[in-house]
């Protein structure tokens, strides 16, 4: 895996159903590296730290690879890297590959693979969707988040180096098809609560899957 493009966003705002809305969604590429820190990367915009930044989402990975498919769907928007809200647009990022745990070194940084994006309506704001979500959903490749074990700077043309497999292979296309399915696979789930990779609330939220589908 490779970064081709370092993305940053300034604050935008909208309005959503009569209110006024920030999103750091509009991200765009920049010529210089970026510095990865544990709550998020320096200079860019975070609105809500709710849903975005923090220890276990300091900074977001998207696939080049998934870019042209996207671009079939939409192709009337203006395309550039950091589009689908990534800080790295990463050749070669394969979903089925990563998994939740995996440590890698790339720049100057440690990080470990932690989840899968989640779309919320500033996506489906930016895209002028009302079906993007669902696309995304289904198309079932989001991207990662990580986690910034050893801060550090990362630039075009750094690779990911893996340091450390995760001890259970749950890789985050599996993950992220168990986050909206109906009826929720119950090995995957036993597997995937005791994962630190993961938030404990989110962790305390599957377990209640368990056993009840």
């Amino acid at each position: 895996m490779q970064i081709i493009s370092t993305n940053i966003a300034k604050p935008t705002t909208f309005m959503w159903h009569g209110k006024e809305h920030t999103t750091g969604i509009y991200k765009k590429p920049v010529d210089t590296s970026i510095f990865l820190g544990k709550e998020d990367v320096k200079g860019d915009e975070i609105s809500d730290r709710k849903v975005h930044g923090g220890e276990f989402k300091a900074c977001y990975l998207f696939s080049a690879d998934h870019y042209p498919y996207w671009k079939n769907l939409y192709p009337n928007l203006e395309w550039t890297y950091g589009m689908l809200g990534e800080n790295l647009t990463i050749e070669g990022l394969n979903e089925k590959e990563l998994h939740i745990g995996d440590i890698y070194k790339v720049g100057n940084a440690l990080v470990q693979i932690t989840q899968p994006r989640e779309p919320c309506y500033k996506f489906a704001m930016k895209f002028d969707s009302n079906d993007v979500l669902q696309q995304f959903i289904e198309h079932g490749y989001p991207g990662t988040y990580i986690r910034i074990l050893e801060e550090g700077s990362v630039t075009t043309g750094d690779t990911f180096q893996l340091v450390e497999k995760a001890e259970q292979p749950i890789s985050i296309h599996q993950f992220f098809k168990l986050l909206y399915a109906k009826k929720k696979d119950q090995e995957v789930l036993k597997q995937i609560v005791n994962n630190e990779a993961l938030p404990l609330r989110k962790r305390v939220k599957l377990a209640a899957y368990i056993n009840n589908g």
